[in-house]
């Protein structure tokens, strides 16, 4: 269980992050945690509750609030994640997402650093974070790295040989993470198309996704992206996600048909995913993501 100021010290960070959106404008929404169908991700596998699935994250339900006409929206919420379980992952989390229309990826990564730094003011850390003997100084402009530069500077291979390997994520967290975000935070930008995801490709090189994930001191705490709102191009997307998914063994379960349904309303925007738990861990200076939640799934 966390220590009496653990859990002070993550409720005065959860305030923090309230209070920066809604002074920004942004709409705290709330959506179901019980979902009929969520993204298809082969590298994710949802928890099932009575034929239905707890949500990998609020993302869908969010988009469709924008194609709503929201135009600034915010959620703190529970998400869950069949298998996830070790020093950083928890099988049942806490996310903070953010959307906004007309935005891009490059808009999130400026939210990005104003957000840190607003963090780090609240808790008393005057702009600074030390985790894991690294003092990573929030003021400078943070590193943009694309991950073909990084895995060209750390990777034993090129991206384009990780991916035809099927070794892309054991590259990335064996030879590129450990350097990221060691001095200043480090936007890991321009994912390979393959790993788009929900993300629009880069009009400008359509090779690679307007797609990046945030590491401070190794630790990888968010992954945004400009969003793709072709619905066209999403369904065929969720169609090869889905064999994927066969090809592992497993039911893909059915297609998001009233997300799809709706993304044509969607206008251009962009959306972020920031893992809260891991958050309290870098400002906590914990080790273990166990150390900075008031339960662990056991117990």
């Amino acid at each position: 269980m966390i220590p009496t100021h653990g859990l002070h010290l993550r409720a005065v960070l959860i305030q923090a992050l309230r209070t920066f959106f809604i002074d920004r404008g942004y709409l705290e929404v709330d959506t179901p945690i019980r979902i009929p169908a969520p993204a298809p991700e082969a590298h994710i596998v949802p928890l099932t509750s009575e034929g239905w699935f707890l949500q990998t994250s609020p993302e869908l339900c969010m988009k469709r609030l924008l194609a709503a006409g929201i135009p600034k929206i915010f959620q703190l919420c529970k998400c869950f994640r069949k298998g996830e379980r070790g020093d950083r992952h928890l099988p049942e989390f806490t996310m903070l997402e953010w959307y906004g229309a007309g935005s891009d990826y490059r808009n999130l990564m400026a939210d990005c650093e104003a957000l840190l730094r607003h963090l780090a003011v609240a808790l008393g850390n005057g702009g600074v974070v030390e985790w894991q003997g690294r003092r990573i100084d929030l003021a400078p402009e943070w590193e943009r790295i694309t991950v073909a530069e990084a895995f060209r500077r750390y990777a034993p291979c090129t991206v384009e040989e990780a991916l035809a390997q099927d070794r892309f994520d054991a590259m990335l967290v064996e030879y590129v993470e450990p350097h990221l975000g060691m001095v200043a935070p480090t936007f890991l930008c321009d994912y390979p198309a393959v790993l788009g995801a929900l993300a629009r490709l880069s009009p400008t090189d359509p090779a690679v996704a307007e797609r990046f994930e945030l590491y401070v001191a190794g630790l990888e705490l968010a992954n945004g992206f400009s969003e793709l709102v072709d619905p066209v191009e999403q369904r065929a997307r969720f169609f090869a996600e889905q064999e994927a998914i066969r090809l592992q063994g497993r039911d893909p379960g059915p297609m998001p048909e009233l997300f799809l349904a709706e993304l044509v309303e969607m206008p251009q925007a962009a959306g972020i995913a920031l893992g809260v738990d891991r958050l309290v861990m870098l400002f906590a200076g914990a080790n273990s993501i166990d150390q900075v939640v008031a339960f662990t799934p056991d117990g």
